[in-house]
């Protein structure tokens, strides 16, 4: 799990690096608006997940001396969407690159 938070916040600084350098080089024009929207919605989609995990952590974490099998499951799901999230994230940044040839 702590593999997946170090991840989540590694990538979330290439959306707004890519949004960047983006804007500097070309403007916001009505050809960039649409992928520096695609790299925002990435940022705050790995945000929210991120956030999510958290929270969810943080809750598992109180509860006392065990957690309720639906939580861990819970927990299970999440850590999942997390790194598909990761994953889909991951190449929507290269694709957005591979675009603008950066």
């Amino acid at each position: 799990m702590e593999k997946l938070f170090q991840q989540t916040l590694i990538i979330m600084d290439f959306p707004q690096k890519t949004e960047w350098i983006i804007l500097e080089r070309y403007g916001e024009t009505t050809e960039t608006i649409p992928e520096l929207d695609e790299l925002q919605n990435v940022r705050e989609k790995l945000t929210e997940r991120y956030n999510g995990l958290n929270k969810l952590l943080l809750s598992i974490l109180e509860i006392q001396p065990r957690p309720p099998e639906d939580m861990v499951n819970l927990l299970v799901k999440t850590i999942e969407r997390g790194q598909a999230t990761i994953d889909s994230a991951e190449a929507s940044i290269q694709e957005v690159k591979k675009n603008w040839s950066l």
